[in-house]
């Protein structure tokens, strides 16, 4: 028997490929299905089952995709409803693999048909529990993304998400190693470990969650400090019920090269946002007026997906040589699938041809330092809430970029004022928006608050956020 965790950084999501003999499953597939499909072959297995721990909020399944090119079977947990033939197994269904046995736990909570698949081993032994997004390391999902379709309030979810803890998993052995479906950085849960994989027995000694003395104090603690979810989580969802458009397609309309002349004509005519993904530093330098920069090089797919939003959004790209399949791929896994082509030759080929072009005002900490001297200087810092309280410059407005949509009208445009981040990459985001939107008067700062950090700028003291979590 082979488990292999297949880690996703960008969107902190954990894909589980299992082989026993000659049979395969999958759990919680991406949406690009042809890595899996080379796995198969180079192992010599088939795929018998694809395994969904509930339809996934945050990211684009594969399974609708893999299922049509290999044969295997779709397993949901019970009362899923997905509009494309699946199996809808009943609590505690077994499913055999090779010589190895999946046996389907429902445990309802972050979503009504959430389920978590214990793995029963050659020796009889339950040996792994994949707990998608029940169980975290270090927390449990969060209860209020199914509300609207359940007509549950969020405390009644996260009642439903203690019954499945304390009654279906809380029981299992202590040795029982634990793969959840993702991990820190994920907007799935607020309080996750970076590490990905942990034993059952771990949690249950530092997990909060699994530490409260009764259903009220389960629900309030789960509940209390919930961020509102990024806008294109329910359209995830849509696909991942309905079915989607192939990958393949997405990727090969997707990579259409453009002239300047086709790609400024397009977006004059199809009202497409601009997609500048290279990265903060470039395009800082130079680009295409009215461009947003998201880069690649960062959490690329979960900041377009709280920016934009809208997953039908016509888009043309901007990237550097060679990372536009990169780019198409990272946006299909969030549901972004309108990808009309990309600038052939890049930025660069668009500043040959004479066209406008535009830049933001950035400048070093030191600078910035000297500049705000003895004066009374407007400052914004685009960083989490969290970040801004551990450490921030003194007299800085607190402005989290996820919420610049609500934040942005409040702005005077004849004020000027400081921007920055902590490095530079959201930051730049933030000051693509604001000059998309007619903002000017404003100065982006190179290296964010690590490189103010280093200056004499007068800031908070600190205070760290996991003394305060606990």
């Amino acid at each position: 028997m082979k488990i292999e965790q297949i880690y996703t950084g960008c969107l902190a999501q954990g894909a589980y490929y299992i082989v026993s003999e000659n049979e395969a499953v999958i759990i919680d597939p991406l949406r690009e299905t042809q890595p899996y499909i080379d796995r198969l072959k180079k192992d010599n297995v088939t795929l018998k089952y694809i395994f969904e721990t509930h339809f996934h909020a945050d990211f684009v399944s594969g399974h609708v995709d893999l299922s049509k090119k290999t044969g295997a079977s779709i397993i949901y947990g019970p009362t899923a409803n997905p509009e494309f033939k699946a199996i809808i197994a009943e609590d505690n269904q077994i499913f055999e693999v090779g010589n190895i046995k999946i046996k389907v736990l429902h445990t309802p909570g972050h979503t009504l048909e959430s389920s978590s698949f214990l793995l029963i081993d050659e020796n009889r032994q339950e040996k792994a529990l994949f707990s998608g997004d029940t169980l975290f390391l270090g927390d449990v999902g969060r209860p209020d993304l199914a509300q609207k379709a359940t007509n549950m309030t969020q405390e009644e979810l996260a009642g439903l998400l203690y019954d499945s803890l304390y009654k279906k998993i809380l029981p299992l052995n202590d040795n029982i190693i634990v793969y959840p479906a993702h991990g820190a950085g994920s907007a799935c849960g607020k309080n996750m470990q970076k590490e990905t994989i942990d034993t059952l027995g771990n949690q249950k000694k530092n997990n909060y969650a699994l530490n409260q003395k009764n259903k009220e104090s389960f629900i309030k603690a789960v509940t209390d400090g919930l961020l509102p979810p990024p806008a294109y989580f329910g359209m995830n969802v849509i696909m991942n019920k309905k079915g989607y458009e192939s990958f393949d397609e997405v990727l090969s309309k997707g990579l259409h090269t453009l002239s300047p002349e086709e790609f400024e004509n397009i977006a004059e005519l199809s009202g497409a946002l601009i997609l500048d993904v290279r990265n903060n530093g470039d395009f800082a330098k130079g680009f295409i007026p009215q461009s947003v920069n998201i880069g690649l090089n960062g959490d690329f797919a979960p900041w377009v997906g709280a920016l934009i939003a809208d997953v039908k959004q016509p888009l043309l790209l901007i990237t550097n040589e060679n990372e536009q399949e990169e780019a198409v791929t990272r946006l299909s896994r969030v549901g972004f699938d309108n990808i009309l082509g990309f600038l052939k030759g890049g930025f660069e080929a668009w500043k040959n041809s004479g066209k406008e072009s535009d830049t933001v005002h950035r400048i070093s900490a030191q600078q910035f330092e000297a500049e705000i001297k003895d004066k009374n200087a407007k400052i914004i810092d685009v960083r989490k809430e969290s970040e801004y309280n551990a450490e921030h410059v003194n007299e800085a407005y607190s402005k989290p970029l996820a919420y610049i949509n609500e934040w942005i009208s409040q702005i005077d445009k004849n004020e000027h004022f400081y921007l920055h981040c902590a490095g530079g990459y959201r930051s730049m985001m933030a000051a693509s928006i604001l000059q998309a939107r007619g903002f000017r008067n404003f100065t982006e700062i190179e290296g964010g608050f690590n490189a103010i950090s280093q200056t004499s700028v007068p800031k908070s003291n600190f205070v760290c956020q996991s003394k305060v979590l606990k």
